[in-house]
């Protein structure tokens, strides 16, 4: 008797391979999703905290919140009119250097991170974007 023409054996591989499209078709619905997780929630944790770092390190340099505390205090501890005045022209010039440079560091991190957030689609709708026009 042939092995293929027995019902329960036609039977058997009908179910071993609905049961395998079945595995296959799951596994490929996760890893897209799972995909879209660790690109725009993981990612944002990751950049967020490298996006951290370098401010850290900038204000480092910069010294922002102390520069802001002592901004009435005289320069290099001279007690003097023209020591409290050049103290507080010099850090209100390190303030708003440090402010800009801020803003501008703001603004690359937010349009980097814009540019990483439109990736995905924008690599999705360019094959029918270019087959439409």
């Amino acid at each position: 008797m042939d092995l293929c023409a027995s019902y329960s054996f036609v039977s058997k591989c009908i179910i071993e391979v609905m049961t395998a499209i079945s595995y296959i078709a799951n596994r490929f619905i996760y890893r897209i999703i799972e995909f879209f997780r660790h690109w725009y929630i993981k990612s944002v944790r990751i950049y967020l905290n490298f996006v951290i770092n370098i401010f850290q390190a900038v204000d480092r340099y910069f010294a922002w919140k102390v520069t802001l505390h002592f901004i009435f205090h005289p320069l290099y501890g001279d007690y003097t009119i023209i020591g409290y005045a050049l103290g507080f022209i010099f850090r209100i010039l390190r303030l708003i250097v440090a402010l800009i440079i801020y803003a501008v560091m703001f603004f690359i991190a937010v349009i980097l991170y814009a540019i990483w957030v439109i990736i995905p689609p924008y690599l999705i709708l360019r094959p029918f974007i270019n087959y439409l026009f």
